[in-house]
C-alpha cells in the first residue's frame, strides 16, 4: 500500500497503532515542558486528527504544541513528517496487514459514516419540494387570469426557490424535480416576458428552460421550451428557423396529443409567415386531428399555460388562415373560438385569449371590407385594462390600425376614429411602456 506520510512511514516501522502513538506524543509533550521548566502538558491528539496527519491531508502546519512535539517524538521537521517519504514504499517486514487493529477499522467505518452523513445532509424535505410543485400547476393554472406582472414576480420566485434547493441537494430523485421546477418556472418567465414585450429575454429564458429539460432528458419540457423558441422565431422575423425549430420538437419522446397539438399550431403559424399555403392548412389540419387518447405530465397533468385547449387551437388557427389571407377561414375559427370560450364560466376564460381572438375576428372582417363589422368585434377589446394588452394583442391591433390605412378605407370618419382609438389604446398598453418601441404588423 502506498505510504502517505514520512509520519505514516515511520509510525509503521515502530508498529504503533494510534492508541500507542497518542501515549507516546503525551508523553513527549510531558517531556517538553519539563525540560523548559513549565507545568506539566496537557497536549493530547484525537484519532481523526491522528489519521490526517499520516493520511497526508494537512495543508501547511498544524497548531502550536504540534510540530515541536512531533520533531521531538521523530527528530525530523514536522513539514517533512507530514509530506511525502523519499520512498512510498512500506519498509520491509513492517507490511501494513500487520499493523491494522480493530482501532484501524472502526476509524475507517466512522469516516466512511461520516461521508454518507455529509451526503445525506446535502438534501431538501420532500415536502418542501411538494409545495414547490403545487405552486407551479398553481402559477400555470392561474396564468391566464393573473395580472401578467403578477404572473412574472411568482414565476421568477419560484425560479429563486428552484434553483436554490438544487445547490441544497445532491439526491438525484430531488435533482431532478429540481431542475423539472425551474424548468417550468424559467419556461413560464418566457412567455409572460413576451406579454409583456420584452422578446430578448422571452428568448433567452426559453433556452434556458431547453437546458433544464436536457440535463434530466425531460421530452415534455423540451418540446414546449422549443415550440416557444419557434414561436418566438417567427414573431423575430425567422420563419424559417422556426420551422426548424419545430421538426426538432417533434422528435422528443413522451409527448401527449396535446403537445403535438401545440406543437403544429406553432408550425402552422411558421408556414404561413413563409406564405407556404398547403404547408400551413396540413399543420392545420394536424391540429384538429389529434386524438391517440396520449397524454404527458406537463402540457396535459399540469396544464394551465402549458396546455393548449381548443379554445386557444381555434385562435391560433385563425391567425394562421389571417397570415394566408383566407377571410373566410380565419372568421369562422375566430368565432369558434369564441364560442368555445363563452361555454366557459366567467371565471375561468383567459382574457388574453378572447382578446386577441376579438381582434383577429376583426382583422378577417377587414380582409372583407366589412368596417362596421370590424369596429363591432373590437369593442370588447378596447376595454380590456392596460396591464392585460399584451404583445400579441399590440401586434394584431397594428395589423388592424395598418389595414384602416389602406385607400379603400382611410377617407372614411369611422376608419379614421377607429385608427385614433387604436392608436390610444397602444399608447396605454403595459408591454408598449416597457419596451418603449412600437408594435409591428403582425403580418410579413
Amino acid at each position: 500500500m502506498e505510504v502517505r506520510t514520512l509520519l505514516q512511514l515511520l509510525t509503521w516501522e515502530r508498529g504503533w497503532t494510534y492508541a500507542r502513538f497518542r501515549r507516546e506524543y503525551e508523553k513527549a509533550a510531558k517531556e517538553l515542558s519539563a525540560a523548559a521548566g513549565e507545568p506539566p502538558s496537557t497536549a493530547t491528539v484525537e484519532e481523526q486528527t491522528y489519521r490526517r496527519w499520516t493520511g497526508g491531508k494537512v495543508r501547511g502546519l498544524p497548531n502550536p504544541p504540534a510540530p515541536e512535539i512531533l520533531e521531538y517524538m521523530f527528530g525530523h521537521s514536522a513539514r517533512a513528517l507530514l509530506s511525502a517519504p523519499p520512498s512510498k514504499e512500506p519498509p520491509p517486514g513492517a507490511g501494513f496487514v500487520s499493523t491494522i487493529n480493530e482501532s484501524d477499522l472502526a476509524m475507517t467505518a466512522r469516516d466512511a459514516a461520516s461521508h454518507a452523513g455529509d451526503a445525506a445532509s446535502l438534501s431538501v424535505p420532500d415536502m418542501t419540494l411538494d409545495q414547490l410543485d403545487d405552486d407551479i400547476v398553481s402559477l400555470a393554472r392561474e396564468y391566464s387570469r393573473t395580472s401578467p406582472f403578477e404572473v412574472y414576480r411568482r414565476a421568477k420566485e419560484l425560479l429563486s426557490i428552484a434553483q436554490s434547493m438544487l445547490e441544497r441537494t445532491q439526491v438525484p430523485r430531488q435533482r431532478e424535480r429540481g431542475y423539472l421546477a425551474a424548468g417550468q418556472s424559467a419556461a413560464m418567465l418566457s412567455a409572460i416576458c413576451f406579454d409583456l414585450g420584452s422578446l430578448p429575454a422571452a428568448v433567452s429564458l426559453s433556452r434556458t428552460a431547453a437546458l433544464y429539460g436536457q440535463v434530466i432528458e425531460h421530452g415534455p419540457l423540451q418540446a414546449y421550451a422549443h415550440g416557444a423558441l419557434a414561436f418566438l422565431s417567427y414573431w423575430g422575423g425567422r420563419p424559417a428557423e422556426a420551422v426548424r425549430l419545430i421538426r426538432t420538437a417533434q422528435q422528443f419522446g413522451g409527448l401527449g396529443d396535446t403537445a403535438m397539438t401545440r406543437l403544429f399550431v406553432i408550425e402552422g403559424r411558421a408556414h404561413g409567415h413563409l406564405g407556404d399555403h398547403a404547408a400551413a392548412q396540413r399543420a392545420i389540419r394536424n391540429t384538429l386531428e389529434q386524438g391517440s387518447g396520449s397524454r404527458d405530465e406537463l402540457h396535459d397533468d399540469v396544464g394551465g399555460e402549458f396546455g393548449f385547449p381548443s379554445d386557444r387551437v381555434a385562435m391560433s388557427n385563425a391567425t394562421t388562415y389571417l397570415l394566408l389571407r383566407d377571410a373566410d377561414g380565419a372568421e369562422e375559427a375566430a368565432e369558434q373560438a369564441l364560442q368555445l370560450l363563452d361555454a366557459k364560466p366567467e371565471n375561468q376564460r383567459p382574457l388574453l385569449i378572447s382578446t386577441q381572438t376579438y381582434v383577429d375576428l376583426a382583422r378577417a372582417r377587414l380582409l372583407r371590407g366589412e368596417l362596421d363589422g370590424v369596429q363591432a368585434a373590437l369593442e370588447p377589446a378596447f376595454s380590456v385594462p392596460a396591464e392585460w394588452r399584451g404583445a400579441g394583442t399590440l401586434e394584431r391591433m397594428a395589423a388592424v390600425r395598418a389595414g384602416l390605412a389602406h385607400a379603400d378605407f382611410r377617407a372614411a370618419a369611422e376608419a379614421i376614429e377607429l385608427g385614433e382609438r387604436i392608436e390610444d389604446f397602444t399608447a396605454a398598453a403595459s408591454a408598449q411602456r416597457l419596451t418603449g418601441t412600437p408594435p409591428l404588423a403582425i403580418e410579413p
